[in-house]
């Protein structure tokens, strides 16, 4: 069997996750979001005062799933840009997306777009730099049948500290990567 082990941080333990719950404007429209990437998710911990954080750690079996998988390109970038949009999700009838996270800025980028500053092409150049983290949407009951609750671990107050601030680090880095292209990109339009 092809099993492999996903991520899903946040303010719960989540034991019997919902597709149904998230919204419909995300990267790839409604679903459970998970990541493969252990360290990924310990970053996106968050700690507020009184509120705990957890890593709910889940195994899923991907035998016959049908399962799309995107890179970072245009056809990514267009699929985007339609659940932004609230459109009606192209690939519902998948069980299981997996694809690229877009980056922090992606309002900006998507707002940049919308008021006509950006065509398509400079858009998705937008969203090509920084760090590339794949993200697991479960789209499908069939799918969530095959995501099996292992544990969940609690989040130290200290240890969320540490990883926001490392995630802190890292948005930094990018939001000057992004500027400096968003620089070129203007000049390149003049």
């Amino acid at each position: 069997m092809n099993r492999i082990k996903l991520y899903h941080s946040g303010f719960y333990q989540v034991e019997n996750p919902d597709i149904h719950f998230g919204r419909k404007n995300a990267d790839f429209g409604q679903g459970f979001y998970l990541s493969d990437d252990l360290q990924f998710s310990l970053r996106w911990t968050k700690h507020h005062k009184g509120k705990t954080s957890y890593l709910n750690i889940y195994e899923l079996d991907l035998s016959d799933l049908k399962i799309l998988k995107f890179e970072r390109d245009e056809k990514w970038f267009n699929y985007l840009s339609g659940n932004r949009k609230n459109k009606q999700d192209i690939y519902a009838d998948y069980d299981l997306i997996i694809g690229p996270i877009a980056n922090d800025t992606l309002f900006d980028t998507f707002g940049i777009l919308n008021s006509g500053l950006l065509k398509d092409n400079e858009a998705v150049r937008l969203l090509m730099i920084g760090p590339e983290y794949q993200q697991y949407v479960i789209k499908s009951e069939k799918a969530l049948h095959n995501l099996k609750y292992l544990e969940t671990n609690v989040i130290e107050e200290s240890e969320a500290d540490t990883y926001a601030l490392q995630l802190s680090k890292e948005t930094e880095a990018f939001q000057e990567e992004f500027g400096k292209m968003l620089e070129k990109i203007m000049e390149e339009q003049n």
